[in-house]
Protein backbone atom coordinates (compact mmCIF):
# COMPACT_ATOMS: atom_id res chain seq x y z
CA UNK A 1 0.00 0.00 0.00
CA UNK A 2 1.18 3.38 -0.61
CA UNK A 3 3.20 4.89 2.38
CA UNK A 4 1.18 7.72 4.01
CA UNK A 5 4.87 8.80 4.74
CA UNK A 6 5.15 10.20 1.35
CA UNK A 7 2.20 12.15 1.06
CA UNK A 8 2.35 15.39 2.38
CA UNK A 9 -0.91 15.79 4.25
CA UNK A 10 0.01 20.02 4.92
CA UNK A 11 -0.16 20.54 1.12
CA UNK A 12 -2.98 18.40 0.64
CA UNK A 13 -4.74 20.74 3.67
CA UNK A 14 -4.37 24.00 1.57
CA UNK A 15 -6.96 22.49 -0.83
CA UNK A 16 -9.54 22.00 1.63
CA UNK A 17 -8.87 25.25 3.44
CA UNK A 18 -9.66 27.16 0.60
CA UNK A 19 -12.51 25.36 -1.11
CA UNK A 20 -15.46 27.49 -1.84
CA UNK A 21 -17.42 25.70 0.69
CA UNK A 22 -17.27 23.12 3.70
CA UNK A 23 -16.41 19.67 3.45
CA UNK A 24 -17.87 16.54 4.84
CA UNK A 25 -14.56 14.65 3.58
CA UNK A 26 -11.69 14.70 1.70
CA UNK A 27 -9.37 11.72 0.76
CA UNK A 28 -6.73 11.16 -2.05
CA UNK A 29 -7.92 8.23 -5.04
CA UNK A 30 -6.37 7.25 -8.06
CA UNK A 31 -2.76 5.58 -8.54
CA UNK A 32 -1.88 6.69 -4.97
CA UNK A 33 -4.51 4.66 -3.37
CA UNK A 34 -4.28 1.83 -5.74
CA UNK A 35 -0.78 1.19 -4.97
CA UNK A 36 1.27 2.09 -8.39
CA UNK A 37 1.96 5.46 -8.52
CA UNK A 38 4.57 6.97 -10.47
CA UNK A 39 7.03 9.37 -9.61
CA UNK A 40 5.31 11.90 -11.56
CA UNK A 41 1.75 10.81 -10.98
CA UNK A 42 -0.37 13.26 -9.80
CA UNK A 43 -2.54 13.63 -6.56
CA UNK A 44 -5.94 12.82 -7.04
CA UNK A 45 -8.24 14.63 -4.50
CA UNK A 46 -11.74 13.54 -3.81
CA UNK A 47 -14.62 14.05 -1.41
CA UNK A 48 -17.98 15.53 -0.76
CA UNK A 49 -19.15 19.44 -0.12
CA UNK A 50 -22.04 21.30 1.61
CA UNK A 51 -23.90 24.10 -0.64
CA UNK A 52 -25.06 26.28 1.38
CA UNK A 53 -28.58 26.64 2.07
CA UNK A 54 -29.91 29.16 -0.08
CA UNK A 55 -28.46 27.29 -3.36
CA UNK A 56 -30.05 23.98 -2.40
CA UNK A 57 -33.56 25.34 -1.70
CA UNK A 58 -33.93 28.36 -4.15
CA UNK A 59 -33.97 28.56 -7.93
CA UNK A 60 -29.65 28.97 -7.97
CA UNK A 61 -28.75 25.30 -7.84
CA UNK A 62 -25.24 26.18 -6.31
CA UNK A 63 -22.37 24.24 -8.25
CA UNK A 64 -23.01 20.53 -7.24
CA UNK A 65 -19.59 19.29 -8.69
CA UNK A 66 -16.23 21.62 -7.56
CA UNK A 67 -13.05 20.55 -10.15
CA UNK A 68 -10.05 22.00 -9.69
CA UNK A 69 -6.68 21.15 -11.32
CA UNK A 70 -3.44 22.46 -11.61
CA UNK A 71 0.29 22.40 -9.63
CA UNK A 72 0.74 23.83 -6.37
CA UNK A 73 3.76 24.08 -4.10
CA UNK A 74 5.11 21.91 -6.58
CA UNK A 75 2.45 18.91 -6.38
CA UNK A 76 0.11 18.53 -9.36
CA UNK A 77 -3.45 18.39 -8.09
CA UNK A 78 -6.97 17.22 -9.53
CA UNK A 79 -9.71 18.06 -7.19
CA UNK A 80 -13.08 16.97 -7.56
CA UNK A 81 -16.16 17.30 -5.06
CA UNK A 82 -20.00 16.52 -5.46
CA UNK A 83 -22.29 18.28 -3.33
CA UNK A 84 -23.41 16.21 -0.48
CA UNK A 85 -26.32 15.47 -2.16
CA UNK A 86 -25.28 14.45 -5.34
CA UNK A 87 -22.26 12.44 -3.59
CA UNK A 88 -24.73 10.39 -1.49
CA UNK A 89 -27.46 9.77 -4.67
CA UNK A 90 -24.44 7.99 -6.33
CA UNK A 91 -23.46 6.44 -3.81
CA UNK A 92 -26.82 4.26 -3.93
CA UNK A 93 -26.23 3.39 -7.89
CA UNK A 94 -24.11 1.10 -8.75
CA UNK A 95 -20.79 3.18 -8.89
CA UNK A 96 -17.74 1.82 -6.76
CA UNK A 97 -15.59 4.69 -7.70
CA UNK A 98 -16.97 6.63 -4.73
CA UNK A 99 -17.25 3.42 -2.03
CA UNK A 100 -13.51 4.17 -3.22
CA UNK A 101 -13.10 7.65 -2.31
CA UNK A 102 -15.23 6.61 0.88
CA UNK A 103 -12.52 3.79 2.35
CA UNK A 104 -9.54 5.14 1.00
CA UNK A 105 -7.51 4.85 3.79
CA UNK A 106 -5.49 8.02 2.57
CA UNK A 107 -7.56 10.43 4.56
CA UNK A 108 -6.85 14.01 3.85
CA UNK A 109 -9.62 15.81 5.61
CA UNK A 110 -12.38 14.27 7.80
CA UNK A 111 -15.33 15.31 9.99
CA UNK A 112 -17.47 12.95 12.55
CA UNK A 113 -20.20 12.74 9.65
CA UNK A 114 -17.35 10.97 7.58
CA UNK A 115 -17.15 8.44 10.51
CA UNK A 116 -21.32 8.08 10.47
CA UNK A 117 -20.57 7.89 6.57
CA UNK A 118 -18.57 5.40 6.45
CA UNK A 119 -20.35 3.00 8.46
CA UNK A 120 -23.72 3.92 6.21
CA UNK A 121 -21.81 2.80 2.91
CA UNK A 122 -21.35 -0.39 3.84
CA UNK A 123 -25.30 -0.70 3.21
CA UNK A 124 -24.79 0.59 -0.28
CA UNK A 125 -22.30 -2.36 -1.42
CA UNK A 126 -24.56 -4.73 -4.02
CA UNK A 127 -23.89 -7.92 -5.99
CA UNK A 128 -24.40 -5.35 -8.82
CA UNK A 129 -21.36 -3.64 -8.50
CA UNK A 130 -20.29 -5.69 -10.17
CA UNK A 131 -21.37 -4.63 -13.44
CA UNK A 132 -19.55 -1.14 -12.55
CA UNK A 133 -15.73 -2.85 -12.37
CA UNK A 134 -17.18 -4.78 -15.49
CA UNK A 135 -17.61 -2.15 -17.25
CA UNK A 136 -14.84 -0.06 -16.04
CA UNK A 137 -12.46 -2.88 -17.04
CA UNK A 138 -13.90 -2.91 -20.51
CA UNK A 139 -13.31 0.68 -21.07
CA UNK A 140 -9.73 0.94 -19.93
CA UNK A 141 -8.94 -2.48 -22.35
CA UNK A 142 -10.58 -0.88 -24.95
CA UNK A 143 -8.10 2.48 -24.35
CA UNK A 144 -5.28 -0.13 -23.56
CA UNK A 145 -5.29 -1.97 -27.27
CA UNK A 146 -5.92 1.05 -28.97
CA UNK A 147 -2.19 2.21 -28.16
CA UNK A 148 0.89 1.60 -29.69
CA UNK A 149 3.01 1.30 -28.38
CA UNK A 150 0.71 -0.37 -25.61
CA UNK A 151 1.25 1.60 -21.70
CA UNK A 152 1.81 0.21 -18.52
CA UNK A 153 -0.86 2.39 -16.37
CA UNK A 154 -4.18 1.69 -18.19
CA UNK A 155 -3.33 -1.90 -18.10
CA UNK A 156 -2.53 -1.68 -14.17
CA UNK A 157 -6.22 -0.57 -14.17
CA UNK A 158 -7.98 -3.12 -16.00
CA UNK A 159 -6.36 -5.75 -13.51
CA UNK A 160 -6.87 -3.35 -10.50
CA UNK A 161 -10.76 -2.90 -11.59
CA UNK A 162 -11.25 -6.53 -12.53
CA UNK A 163 -9.63 -7.39 -8.47
CA UNK A 164 -11.78 -5.17 -6.64
CA UNK A 165 -14.64 -6.32 -8.22
CA UNK A 166 -14.03 -10.10 -7.50
CA UNK A 167 -12.80 -9.16 -3.86
CA UNK A 168 -15.88 -7.17 -3.45
CA UNK A 169 -17.97 -9.80 -4.53
CA UNK A 170 -16.42 -12.83 -2.55
CA UNK A 171 -16.18 -10.43 0.71
CA UNK A 172 -18.11 -7.34 0.90
CA UNK A 173 -15.46 -5.36 1.32
CA UNK A 174 -14.08 -1.97 -0.71
CA UNK A 175 -10.11 -2.56 -1.26
CA UNK A 176 -8.61 -0.50 -4.20
CA UNK A 177 -4.83 -1.30 -3.52
CA UNK A 178 -3.52 -3.51 -5.91
CA UNK A 179 -0.54 -4.64 -3.89
CA UNK A 180 -2.59 -5.77 -1.27
CA UNK A 181 -5.38 -7.26 -3.75
CA UNK A 182 -2.53 -9.59 -5.22
CA UNK A 183 -1.62 -10.78 -1.59
CA UNK A 184 -4.80 -12.93 -2.46
CA UNK A 185 -4.75 -13.21 -6.50
CA UNK A 186 -0.59 -14.01 -6.23
CA UNK A 187 -0.51 -13.07 -9.72
CA UNK A 188 3.22 -12.34 -10.18
CA UNK A 189 3.22 -10.75 -13.23
CA UNK A 190 1.51 -7.87 -11.31
CA UNK A 191 4.52 -7.29 -9.30
CA UNK A 192 6.51 -7.09 -12.20
CA UNK A 193 4.36 -3.90 -13.92
CA UNK A 194 3.74 -2.31 -10.56
CA UNK A 195 7.40 -1.91 -10.16
CA UNK A 196 7.92 -0.16 -13.55
CA UNK A 197 5.13 1.69 -13.49
CA UNK A 198 6.12 2.95 -9.38
CA UNK A 199 9.65 3.32 -10.69
CA UNK A 200 9.19 4.67 -14.25
CA UNK A 201 7.57 7.56 -16.16
CA UNK A 202 3.52 8.05 -15.90
CA UNK A 203 3.55 7.46 -19.62
CA UNK A 204 5.54 3.76 -19.30
CA UNK A 205 5.27 1.24 -22.40
CA UNK A 206 5.42 -2.25 -22.27
CA UNK A 207 6.51 -5.20 -25.00
CA UNK A 208 4.27 -5.77 -27.90
CA UNK A 209 5.63 -9.14 -27.33
CA UNK A 210 3.33 -9.70 -24.24
CA UNK A 211 -0.01 -8.65 -25.16
CA UNK A 212 -0.92 -12.31 -26.04
CA UNK A 213 -0.19 -13.19 -22.44
CA UNK A 214 -2.42 -10.05 -21.41
CA UNK A 215 -5.32 -10.72 -23.29
CA UNK A 216 -5.71 -14.01 -21.83
CA UNK A 217 -5.23 -12.50 -18.56
CA UNK A 218 -7.74 -9.90 -18.80
CA UNK A 219 -10.33 -12.75 -20.77
CA UNK A 220 -10.10 -14.93 -17.64
CA UNK A 221 -10.44 -12.02 -14.72
CA UNK A 222 -13.29 -10.99 -16.65
CA UNK A 223 -14.79 -14.35 -16.86
CA UNK A 224 -13.80 -14.97 -13.01
CA UNK A 225 -15.56 -11.29 -11.59
CA UNK A 226 -18.58 -12.20 -13.95
CA UNK A 227 -18.60 -15.89 -11.86
CA UNK A 228 -18.13 -14.20 -8.63
CA UNK A 229 -21.32 -12.23 -9.26
CA UNK A 230 -23.37 -14.95 -9.89
CA UNK A 231 -22.15 -16.36 -6.70
CA UNK A 232 -22.21 -13.57 -4.84
CA UNK A 233 -24.40 -13.71 -1.73
CA UNK A 234 -24.62 -9.84 -1.53
CA UNK A 235 -27.82 -7.87 -1.28
CA UNK A 236 -29.79 -6.86 -4.59
CA UNK A 237 -30.22 -3.83 -3.37
CA UNK A 238 -28.99 -0.94 -1.17
CA UNK A 239 -30.60 -0.22 2.03
CA UNK A 240 -28.70 2.43 2.76
CA UNK A 241 -31.26 5.30 1.61
CA UNK A 242 -33.18 6.23 4.75
CA UNK A 243 -29.96 6.66 6.76
CA UNK A 244 -28.05 8.87 4.38
CA UNK A 245 -31.58 10.78 4.11
CA UNK A 246 -31.37 11.55 7.55
CA UNK A 247 -27.57 12.63 7.49
CA UNK A 248 -27.78 15.12 4.73
CA UNK A 249 -30.69 16.66 6.79
CA UNK A 250 -28.98 17.03 9.70
CA UNK A 251 -25.37 18.28 7.71
CA UNK A 252 -27.94 21.04 6.12
CA UNK A 253 -29.26 22.12 9.04
CA UNK A 254 -26.45 22.23 11.27
CA UNK A 255 -24.80 24.26 7.87
CA UNK A 256 -27.08 26.69 8.77
CA UNK A 257 -26.83 27.05 11.95
CA UNK A 258 -23.06 27.45 12.04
Amino acid sequence: MTSTTSIDYDKMMQHVRTHPFPLVFATISGAHLYGFPSPDSDFDLRGAHLLPLETVVGLDEGKQTVEKEGIYDGLEIDLVTHDAAKFFSLMLRRNGYVLEQIFSPLVVFTTPEYDELKSIAAECITRHHAHHYLGFAATQWKLFSKESPPRVKPLLYVYRVLLTGIHLMRTGEVEANLITLNETAKLSYLDDLIAQKQTGPEKGTLATSDLEFYTREYERLTNELELAHEQSSLPEMPSARAALNDLLVRLRLARTMS
